[in-house]
């Protein structure tokens, strides 16, 4: 058969060759033969039980009976079942050879019979089916023995037996039966349910189907409920496999028995209540289970938001919240992780959603009078555990309360307003009658010196949960006023402070888009650049990422669901104190280490890349402050000479300012690159020639030399300007030449008017009877003269004013780049003026 040859070479390789002579190989045959052989029933049943004794107790049998003895036993199983006593011996022998034999610790490379075994029985469909059917006889043993059996081949073979099962009609139906048997079957039923669900949606969907809600519940109830043993954990357990990350089962919970059987179970009795491990462990998985059905099922389930949202509703109406503030809030007798899991529980159920957000603003604990908000009460668990997880637990609270509900962030901001000094300075524990942002600010008051410095720390947590996407918000706390606390984080404080504020610094020079001249990011990097340098700020970068806190930065890890396993080793429910934080060094302060994990050493990295390319991109495409546009050097209209000459002068000083502003940040760039060659020649770092120090020794390099190619065309540009004005100056000179011949061609007309008039006055004196049409001749003739002198006037005059004003502008602007004007025109115009006016010319 296939279970005798598969074995072979195992027992080959462990014993030896088939005629090895081990004692334990023959005596195992020998009991194997009786039992196949045998004539006497009592011999046959002497054997099986010699046999299961053997196997019991020695791996070396269990090896071996692997390689022989299942097809025997599978054969009385199958052929004697009405032999109750030979079947019951089977299947113990058969349980026996499953089980690992626990009384000696065997070497990890060494095979493992039991394992062998299992793998070796779960191969055989047959075999399976063939168990199953004996959970229908009557015997309780054999019933008792089959299940013990099945639960074996799960642990151990999980995905085969359950892909087995699935393909044998009706070997669900039959395991479900089993949860209406006596109780000890009962509840190995649970348990072997429990394993078949692990991670098999279609086993889940048929055991629901079956009734397993109704039974289950049946259960609890029957053990006593919350105050039951380990029976009601199993039941819890299975309860989790059937909801975790099943949408339908889910849905069909709550629309068949609903949440009340649940929730019912999370009631406790008052103050009196007392939390024993059990207890403690099943008021665990029970609000594992509430917050599987807060998660709404599988991610990828397209019904998960829907029936996420529905389920959140439905348990809030049945005053889940009541029982969650209970547990976590007003129990300090509860254990620790009881508060923690009920805190969890508050955050995700309140999450993204409006009607439970305000259900829990709303909400306030204790009696009259001494009643408060219940996120007062939340906030002074954050501030005063000395408990890491429970603080934890407590900020996640307030980060989902925050998330998304601007309106429940400015309720929270709306209460930040500053307390007198004495009340600000007041022990913590007189903080029961303060407002939520009163006891808040006070939290962010206590400094180093009170001794207190983590509430301060765990206070700034709050407020940033509260400030985050609110704009409002921010602007609100920005006009309190506030005595900051001395920052120290031990021994860490050397490396991590400077660190984290340089990445503080780098987010500002990165994000900070403000048009507001002077605080831009680049006014924050010139600041950067002129106060510390950059080899030193890169440097707080370097040292923060060699500290033990970053190097060792670990994923966060996601919470886990309580097994069985789990719940058996929790002997106590223990936590971290404020004891065990304490240390020379400070290096493991779970503060720092919750905020050091994976996801903030990668941000920090990709930050400091990016702050590099931010400064890089500033120095070498600097926004210049003035624009240089040939529209705007030209004279306006309606601009008189004085105003464009001071415009322009205005001008010219702002290039200069700015052209002097590039001049210190390259004078400051060439220093840092200076010190950076000078102590990567003297340094013994083995980080000292590393590629960052590379790249911002060549970025420096890059600043200078693109502030040096400004300079030049600065030069050009200068260079280009006298050019043209030397054009201009002589273009002036000819327009002076024309204007010279201009005054001729006026002296000329003069004097023919001039003896016009003298012919005139000669005809008059002459001829009076003609003195009329003489007179009119020669008012003509002079009218006509006077325009067209005036008209050659007007166009010269409008002429020479126009090369006047470029000859003031160009003499101006060659002034204000320091050329001598006077040097420059020395020697034209000399051989050209104007005439004298004719001293003889007549009114």
């Amino acid at each position: 058969m296939v279970l005798k040859s598969g074995y072979k070479g195992v027992v080959g390789f462990v014993f030896g060759n088939d005629n090895s002579g081990s004692s334990e190989d023959s005596y195992i045959e020998r009991l194997l033969d009786r039992i196949s052989n045998s004539v006497l029933a009592e011999d046959r049943k002497t054997a099986i039980t010699e046999l299961q004794s053997i196997v019991a107790e020695s791996h070396t049998a269990q090896l071996a009976f692997g390689a022989m003895g299942f097809p025997v036993l599978m054969g009385v199983l199958k052929g004697e079942q009405n032999d109750v006593e030979m079947v019951r011996g089977a299947l113990e022998t058969v349980l026996s050879a499953l089980r690992p034999i626990g009384h000696a610790k065997r070497p990890t490379n060494e095979v493992q019979p039991a394992l062998m075994n299992t793998d070796l029985l779960s191969q055989e469909s047959e075999s399976i089916s063939l168990l199953l059917s004996l959970l229908s006889e009557e015997d309780f043993y054999v019933r008792y023995y089959t299940l013990q059996i099945l639960t074996a081949l799960l642990t151990n073979s999980q995905k085969r037996l359950q892909e087995a099962i699935l393909s044998i009609p009706h070997s669900i139906t039959r395991l479900m039966d089993m949860l209406m048997d006596r109780e000890v079957i009962q509840n190995e039923a649970v348990l072997l349910l429990t394993y078949l669900t692990q991670d098999a949606e279609e086993i889940q969907k048929i055991v629901v189907f079956e009734g397993a809600f109704e039974k289950i519940f049946s259960i609890i109830k029957q053990e006593g409920g919350s105050e039951g043993g380990v029976v009601v954990q199993d039941c819890l357990e299975l309860l989790k496999n059937l909801l975790h990350s099943n949408t339908s089962n889910q849905v069909l919970l709550r629309e068949t028995i609903g949440f009340d059987p649940l929730i019912s179970l999370l009631k406790i009795r008052g103050s009196t209540y007392r939390f024993t491990q059990h207890k403690t462990i099943k008021i665990i998985s029970l609000l594992e289970i509430i917050n599987l059905l807060i998660m709404g099922g599988s991610e990828a389930d397209p019904q998960k938001d829907s029936n996420k949202i529905t389920n959140k509703t439905i348990l809030v109406q049945k005053k889940l919240l009541d029982h969650l503030l209970m547990l976590g809030v007003e129990s300090p007798w509860a254990p620790i992780a009881v508060r923690c899991s009920a805190l969890r529980c508050i955050g995700d159920l309140v999450a993204e959603n409006r009607n439970n957000l305000d259900a829990l603003s709303s909400k306030v604990l204790g009696e009259e009078p001494e009643v408060e908000p219940a996120l007062n009460s939340i906030l002074r668990i954050l501030l005063r555990t000395s408990s890491m997880q429970e603080f934890i637990a407590a900020d996640y609270v307030f980060k989902n309360f925050c998330e998304k509900n601007m309106d429940g962030q400015s309720l929270l901001a709306s209460t930040l307003i500053p307390q007198p000094h004495s009340t600000t300075h007041a022990p913590l524990a007189e903080d029961v009658k303060m407002s939520f942002g009163s006891m808040l600010l006070h939290g962010l008051a206590l400094s180093e010196s009170n001794g207190d410095l983590e509430t301060c720390c765990r206070a700034a947590g709050v407020l940033t949960h509260i400030l985050k996407d609110n704009t409002q918000c921010k602007e609100r706390v920005l006009r309190i006023e506030l005595e900051a606390p001395t920052p120290s984080l031990g021994g860490s404080r050397a490396t991590i402070t400077p660190g984290l504020a340089a990445v503080v610094l780098g987010e500002c020079v990165i994000y900070n888009k403000s048009s507001e001249n002077g605080k831009d990011g680049v006014t924050i990097a010139d600041a950067i650049c002129q106060k510390i340098g950059l080899t030193s700020y890169f440097l707080k970068f370097d040292e923060m990422q060699r500290s033990f806190l970053f190097s060792s930065g670990k994923p966060a890890e996601s919470h886990k669901l309580l097994t069985r396993f789990a719940a058996a080793i929790m002997e106590g429910i223990e936590d971290v104190s404020e004891d065990d934080l304490s240390g020379p060094t400070n290096e493991g302060h779970p503060i720092l280490t919750s905020i050091f994990d994976s996801q903030f050493v990668n941000f920090v990295k990709s930050l400091e890349v990016h702050i590099r390319e931010n400064i890089i991109d500033d120095y070498s495409h600097p926004k210049t402050g003035v624009a240089v546009l040939p529209a705007e050097m030209e004279q306006k209209d309606g601009e008189s000479d004085k105003d464009y000459i001071k415009r322009l002068k205005a001008f010219m000083e702002k290039q200069c300012s700015e052209i002097q502003k590039l001049l210190g940040q390259n004078a400051t760039l060439a220093e840092d690159l200076s010190m950076e060659c000078r102590s990567g020649n003297s340094q013994t770092d083995p980080r000292s020639g590393s590629g960052s120090d590379q790249v911002q020794a060549e970025t420096l390099r890059r600043d200078l030399q693109e502030a040096l190619q400004r300079i030049e065309m600065l030069k050009a540009e200068k260079a280009k300007i006298e050019s043209e004005a030397s054009v201009y100056h002589n273009s002036a000179g000819k327009l002076e030449a024309d204007l010279k011949s201009l005054s001729d061609a006026y002296n000329s007309l003069e004097q023919t008017n001039h003896h016009l008039e003298k012919q005139v006055e000669a005809l008059k004196n002459g001829e009076t009877s003609t003195t009329t049409d003489i007179e009119s001749i020669k008012a003509k003739a002079q009218e006509e003269a006077q325009k067209e002198s005036e008209a050659e006037l007007n166009d010269l005059l409008v002429c020479l004013g126009q090369e006047q004003n470029k000859v003031e502008k160009l003499s101006a602007r060659l002034s204000e780049l320091g050329v001598d004007v006077d040097k420059l025109l020395e020697g034209i115009g000399e051989d050209t003026g104007l005439p004298e006016d004719d001293e003889g010319e007549e009114d």
